[in-house]
């Protein structure tokens, strides 16, 4: 069963449809974010829900979807539509919950304006809000304790396409690598760059751990450096220091933040750079987060063992914590 929530309204699985001329279904123009609501005591929590509504607001902006998204509205709809979903799904404690947001149904470059005009109230774009919530997946509990493979994606990601780094609803590249990863019983496909440094899975961040520090690629938005990058000056190709030199396309994911959040307080190291493939083989740890599994452990990329072949100790502290805020 799903709870489905439509421009406003709350509709039946089998009525929740957008248009044929909707800018997503036509252009692929749109953007979403997958969230995890979890029951308290006290009523249901989405967990960073904060995070994620900003993160999609950012993105509609800075991709010009949309300028009118209201972040508080928003709110408001998740938590109607998790609410209603506890009462269709009973006795479920986590439910799985995405937002979509797509371009409407409008013409978008007949919706522009010459330089310096602006639209009224009348004309302005009407983009499509669906949020909808299902019982939460529950992966098996030997991907945590015994660790996954990974395979090497293909498909490469460009930093100079404006469109990475921003989680919009083209997945196909991603899905098609997910298929031929599952296809060699792995579980993820790992993503690099064009410039063959990592991204991460196709639909995850990626940790690396290596002697008791905590390595991950540079996302979107944090290229230009902050206290933890170290210095002011851009890194050479290759230095593995300092800042990128070119637009990231990784996803500045909500649970990675989290996660290196838990890291900086459990008193490790941690680095923002840009990351080989040797890191990643010869990595203590490889974790894969996501807000749909967490976090993940993977003990093999392709016919590499990693480390001790099994999950490493900062992989095993760090899952402990993310079940204990689903708790």
């Amino acid at each position: 069963m799903a709870t489905v929530f439509l421009n406003g309204a709350f509709v039946g699985r089998d009525e929740a449809r957008v248009s044929a001329f909707d800018a997503g279904v036509q252009h692929g123009v749109g953007l979403f974010e997958t969230m995890q609501a979890v029951e308290r005591t006290d009523g249901w929590e989405v967990l960073d829900v904060d995070a994620h509504l900003d993160r999609l607001a950012i993105s509609a902006r800075e991709l010009r979807l949309t300028e009118r998204l209201r972040v508080d509205a928003l709110r408001e709809a998740v938590q109607r539509t998790v609410m209603k979903a506890a009462e269709e799904e009973a006795g479920a404690s986590r439910l799985r919950v995405r937002l979509t947001i797509t371009g409407g149904d409008l013409n978008l470059l007949s919706n522009g304006k010459a330089a310096g005009q602006q639209s009224s109230n009348a004309d302005a774009q009407q983009p499509t809000l669906l949020i909808s919530a299902t019982r939460a997946t529950e992966y098996p509990r030997e991907m945590f304790d015994r660790g996954v493979l990974a395979t090497i994606a293909d498909w490469k990601a460009n930093p100079l396409d404006g469109m990475q780094g921003h989680k919009t609803i083209n997945y196909w590249a991603r899905l098609r690598e997910l298929q031929a990863a599952a296809g060699k019983n792995a579980a993820e496909a790992l993503v690099f760059q064009v410039s063959n440094y990592l991204c991460g899975g196709c639909v995850s961040n990626a940790l690396i751990v290596k002697g008791g520090g905590i390595l991950t690629p540079i996302a979107r938005g944090e290229e230009m450096g902050n206290a933890e990058l170290g210095g002011d000056e851009p890194a050479e190709a290759g230095s593995g220091k300092g800042r990128a030199v070119m637009p990231s396309p990784v996803l500045p994911g909500i649970t990675r933040r989290w996660a290196l959040e838990w890291a900086e307080d459990e008193g490790l190291e941690i680095e923002k750079r840009m990351i080989s493939i040797d890191d990643v083989l010869n990595a203590d740890e490889v974790l894969l987060t996501n807000s749909s599994w967490g976090v993940l452990p993977v003990v093999a990329v392709e016919s590499r063992v990693l480390g001790a072949g099994k999950p490493g100790d900062v992989g095993m502290a760090l899952m402990a914590a993310w079940q204990a805020r689903r708790d």
